[in-house]
């Protein structure tokens, strides 16, 4: 199975082939400032399986709370984050609003409810941890 993506403009594009390790809901500081909202929606993909085949994304680093770098990659055009690179465990988070035509439906589970906001409701069913599963 091939997924495919792109940008708001469409300069930049991808692909990634496979299922998706994870879909969840990140409610970290850093992804709500990123996204103007509450929550990241982020498709978990091992960044050996996903290939930029059009144009090449700007990035910004920062340090995640492991205090190893998270990069941000996003158009240099329109400003579209495409995904989250997050080296210390080998995957990408690709934005779920960015794919074409085959967005999931829902995550599979919500990443640092700590941070929500107030008036954040979590989607029933899945599991909620404060920070990171255990295994992460």
């Amino acid at each position: 199975m091939t997924t495919t993506g792109k940008c708001a403009c469409g300069a930049i594009q991808f692909q990634f082939e496979g299922e998706p390790i994870n879909n969840a809901f990140c409610y970290c500081t850093e992804c709500q400032k990123h996204t103007g909202s509450d929550k990241w929606f982020g498709i978990w993909v091992a960044i050996d399986k996903l290939a930029f085949t059009q144009g090449e994304p700007a990035v910004f680093e920062r340090l995640g709370d492991s205090g190893q770098p998270v990069n941000h990659l996003f158009c240099p055009k329109c400003a579209t984050t495409l995904c989250v690179e997050v080296p210390v465990v080998n995957i990408y988070s690709v934005s779920a609003t960015v794919l074409d035509n085959n967005q999931p439906s829902s995550p599979n589970m919500v990443i640092y409810a700590a941070s929500a906001p107030s008036w954040a409701t979590f989607p029933e069913n899945v599991p909620v941890y404060e920070k990171l599963p255990p295994d992460l």
